[in-house]
């Protein structure tokens, strides 16, 4: 413990800490400060850098709301960042640093989300079992399903049949570099439609974040006669790929674009060498905990189910 340090995120930290990412074993786009700050006004950023003799050796990307802190809740994954020298041993030493340095600061619970086990090659289970070592204890599992891209794909037969159909329709699809059109008359009017909700990123937000973020975030559209009728917003890391966002329109359902554009996708990154498709968790707020059209959905494209754990530690 006497070798290692920890501080709170400051703004002067900005360029160290977006250093730190770009060579970390386990960080993605999602946790450089140009992606976390774009909702800086919705979270009271508690970020930390952890220091072994005054040389930076992981960050942990946190937010705190009353006496609990997150990691974090504005982003899909989370969890302490480090490079591949930091070893287990002193993965335990930082854990119990990180809760020492809560505590101090009159927090009284830490709700950890740590990122899929399928973003990170190198592994970074020590964080899993340290955490249960120290008190930790599961609050959550979701199912988060995911292609893996190296395997033969199994996609179902109606899936691909239909596919086939739709191949001989008019339709197009293209990667565009303006996402207005499938925000403003796909997403948007599907959300409200079905759930009336909005999308968690605003067209301004995610537009600022794909001008900062080209080679991470593209949106495919799929058009009929001109007109957009599906979309998918893709959030593109070194090896996965995730769909963060995929709708389409009543005219797309009837042919069924929205499948035609996810299968073409699939095929495309496979050949592209991408590791795995990441289709997201498909909790649902009902009696089973989730939600049965999309699980069915999502493995028929070929999906298998990894888990998303969620983790919570009484500091106190």
């Amino acid at each position: 413990m006497k070798n290692y340090s920890v501080k709170q995120y400051q703004e002067s930290d900005y360029t160290t800490w977006n250093a730190f990412i770009g060579q970390a074993k386990n960080a993605t786009f999602l946790f450089h400060r140009d992606f976390m700050e774009y909702h800086k006004d919705r979270f009271e950023d508690f970020s930390l850098l952890i220091f072994e003799n005054e040389k930076l050796v992981a960050v942990l990307p946190a937010n705190r709301a009353g006496t609990s802190v997150y990691s974090h809740q504005g982003l899909t994954y989370g969890g302490l960042i480090y490079t591949d020298k930091l070893k287990g041993l002193n993965v335990a030493a930082v854990l119990e640093l990180i809760f020492y340095f809560f505590k101090e600061s009159g927090l009284q619970s830490l709700y950890y989300k740590p990122i899929p086990s399928f973003y990170v090659l190198k592994g970074n289970a020590e964080i899993d079992f340290f955490l249960i070592k120290k008190g930790a204890f599961l609050d959550r599992k979701e199912m988060n399903l995911a292609i893996n891209l190296t395997m033969p794909l199994t996609i179902s037969k109606s899936k691909l049949k239909h596919f086939r159909r739709i191949e001989e329709l008019d339709i197009e699809w293209v990667e565009e570099q303006q996402l207005e059109c499938f925000w403003e008359l796909v997403l948007e009017p599907k959300l409200l439609e079905k759930y009336k909700a909005k999308p968690v990123h605003s067209l301004l937000e995610i537009s600022k974040l794909k001008a900062n973020f080209p080679n991470n975030i593209k949106q495919f559209s799929a058009y009929n006669d001109g007109v957009i009728v599906a979309g998918i917003t893709i959030f593109e890391t070194a090896t996965v790929v995730k769909s963060q966002y995929g709708a389409t329109t009543k005219k797309g359902e009837e042919l069924r674009a929205l499948d035609f554009l996810f299968i073409n996708l699939i095929k495309k990154y496979k050949q592209e060498g991408k590791l795995f498709f990441d289709m997201g968790i498909v909790n649902e707020d009902n009696e089973q905990g989730y939600h049965a059209g999309l699980l069915k959905q999502k493995e028929e494209l070929g999906c298998s189910v990894y888990s998303q754990d969620f983790y919570k530690i009484n500091l106190i």
